[in-house]
C-alpha cells in the first residue's frame, strides 16, 4: 500500500506521514514540508483501498504508515523494504530508488496533461525547471519522434 501511494499521489517518502486515516477520509491530506504547505489529492480508489487496509491493521487515526514500533515510516524503513523486495522480484537493487515513484507519477500525470504548471503544484515545486528534470525524454524517445516527423522527400 506505501509504494501505491508514493506512486499514485507524488509525494516524498518524507511526506507519508501525513498521509494519516483522518486523511484518507476526507481524501485530501495537508502536507508541511520543506517550509511550504500543500494539498495533496487522494485518489478515490486510493483512499477505499487504504480504508479497508487500515481497517485490517486495526487502524482508526494517525499516520496509516508506521513501523512496528509505531513511528510513522522513513525512507529509511521503506528502503530496506524495497531493496528485499527487489531481491525477491530478482530486480537490480541498484535501479530501485522510492523516489523513482515520484518520477513516475509526474511522467504519467505529464504524459495525460501536458501541463508543467499544474505538475509542478503537485509535486510541490516553486520551480518548474526542476518539476522539467522528472520529464525529461531519453535519447531513443528524441530519435523516435524525429524518425516518426518524415520530413525527407
Amino acid at each position: 500500500m506505501v509504494l501505491q501511494t508514493l506512486a499514485s499521489t507524488g509525494i516524498r517518502v518524507s511526506e507519508l506521514q501525513f498521509i494519516t486515516v483522518e486523511a484518507v477520509r476526507q481524501g485530501h491530506a495537508t502536507v508541511h514540508c520543506k517550509g511550504k504547505c500543500r494539498e495533496i489529492f487522494l485518489p478515490r480508489d486510493l483512499c477505499r483501498k487504504l480504508l479497508n487496509w487500515c481497517r485490517a491493521q486495526g487502524r482508526t487515526s494517525g499516520a496509516v504508515f508506521v513501523t512496528a514500533g509505531g513511528r510513522p515510516l522513513d525512507r529509511s524503513n521503506l528502503w530496506h523494504e524495497m531493496k528485499a523486495l527487489c531481491k525477491q522480484a530478482g530486480v537490480a537493487c541498484k535501479k530501485v530508488f522510492p523516489h523513482n515513484l515520484r518520477h513516475l507519477f509526474a511522467r504519467a500525470f505529464y504524459k495525460l496533461e501536458k501541463n508543467l504548471s499544474k505538475l509542478a503544484d503537485l509535486l510541490g515545486h516553486s520551480s518548474i525547471e526542476t518539476t522539467r528534470l522528472y520529464i525529461v525524454e531519453s535519447g531513443r524517445e528524441h530519435q523516435r519522434l524525429i524518425d516518426k516527423m518524415h520530413l525527407l522527400l
